[in-house]
């Protein structure tokens, strides 16, 4: 008797923690990003932070429009923005989607214990920048998990 009610109550919470959030559509006018419903989204001037709620960690959205970065500088701009000592060939330019070059760079911040991964979508003069920063003490299992998924979400309108 006392097995099978620890059978039930280990089926149970295996169950319920094995549960799919519900998920959360954020649109505007230039893209989307699904996300689970219980983050949050704010937008501060244009750049979009989605966040669960416990702030572990972040998936950021800029946009920029007319910025003339020449295709042979953007991974130079990329490993810049964390001030990187990785060479270029670290940032790997992949797949295009609605004829823009997407360029994925992985950063782990010894510092700060941050891990950061970043995809940079151009075309012509128009870029859109998603990264995830996460604490290491979290990155990994359903967090990771997570994030990637909203991640890979992330869909241009035009």
């Amino acid at each position: 008797m006392k097995k099978s009610i620890l059978i039930t109550a280990l089926l149970i919470c295996v169950y319920s923690f094995s549960q799919d959030l519900g998920k959360e559509r954020y649109e505007s006018e230039n893209y989307s990003i699904s996300m689970p419903d219980t983050w949050k989204a704010t937008d501060d001037e244009g750049i979009v932070n989605i966040f669960p709620t416990n702030e572990i960690g972040a998936i950021t959205i800029s946009e920029y429009h007319n910025l003339d970065l020449p295709k042979t500088d953007v991974k130079k701009f990329i490993l810049a923005l964390y001030n990187s000592p990785d060479e270029e060939k670290k940032v790997k330019n992949t797949s295009s989607k609605k004829g823009y070059s997407e360029y994925q760079y992985e950063y782990f911040d010894e510092k700060e214990k941050l891990f950061w991964v970043t995809k940079l979508y151009q075309k012509d003069k128009d870029i859109f920048l998603v990264s995830i920063n996460c604490q290491q003490k979290h990155w990994n299992g359903n967090y990771m998990k997570v994030f990637n998924e909203a991640f890979e979400s992330f869909k241009i309108k035009k």
